[in-house]
């Protein structure tokens, strides 16, 4: 049963990722109404770029983890490259249409991120998929360069999909958030990331008096304790309110 606090305008708020095996949150001493329509700059835009590529990040690895996306890809271009992100969008867009044509149709979830070669050869994609893709299709689908393609099997023993779909989560989160450091060569108004649309992660919202309370609450959901917990109680120079980070194992 969930335990509310005895002022409504404080507590401690977790949200719950159950099919990414996850959960989030902080402790909020007042809820205030949002700033609608603000669009000025922020007080502390390091801070507010710090925190953009946090979200950005927690949000490629639970679409990951929930959608067990264990196979993780990358595709570059031949010769001198493409140095158009927009270009490279079009063609990841068309890439993925084709894939799910030669599968016989109908949606499936992947998500890709863009990267610039250290190199200074343009842009290449990283992507993950949850299920087998011949690489002859993939090869035939893509058609502007080499692809690369693997499972992400090499863990140990009884890690299991939710395991390789996180670790192709990290990958890729970390790709997404070194877009926070080249806004130079990012078209405004794009996106940091794309992913197929219909296979949000669920979210189950709880509340209560304490950290401890709500990990509770949200080990009765996952059937266990957490395996990895972060608090940060535990880290040094922390400036946010109290808050806690949980995994469960699948």
């Amino acid at each position: 049963m969930l335990r509310v606090p005895r002022n409504q305008d404080a507590g401690w708020l977790l949200s719950v990722f159950p099919d990414a095996g996850e959960a989030g949150g902080c402790f909020v001493s007042s809820r205030r109404p949002p700033r609608v329509g603000y669009t000025g700059p922020a007080a502390d835009p390091e801070r507010a770029r710090a925190e953009a590529a946090r979200r950005a990040r927690a949000a490629v690895r639970r679409y990951c983890a929930a959608n067990r996306l264990n196979r993780f890809g990358t595709l570059t271009y031949r010769g001198s490259g493409c140095h158009d992100p927009r270009e490279t969008k079009a063609h990841a867009g068309r890439f993925f249409r084709r894939i799910r044509e030669l599968r016989g149709g109908g949606a499936f979830p992947y998500l890709w991120v863009t990267e610039w070669h250290a190199s200074g050869h343009g842009l290449h994609l990283h992507f993950a998929v949850g299920q087998y893709l011949p690489r002859r299709k993939i090869e035939a689908a893509w058609g502007h360069g080499f692809v690369h393609i693997k499972l992400l099997g090499d863990l140990p023993v009884g890690s299991g999909r939710l395991e390789e779909a996180r670790r192709a989560g990290r990958y890729l989160s970390k790709y997404v958030g070194k877009t926070f450091n080249h806004e130079h060569v990012r078209v405004p108004g794009s996106h940091r990331y794309e992913r197929a649309q219909g296979f949000t992660p669920r979210k189950v919202h709880l509340r209560g008096i304490s950290a401890d309370d709500v990990l509770g609450q949200a080990s009765d959901i996952f059937g266990g304790q957490p395996d990895r917990l972060w608090l940060s109680s535990d880290t040094e120079g922390w400036q946010g309110p109290p808050a806690v980070w949980a995994s469960w194992p699948g």
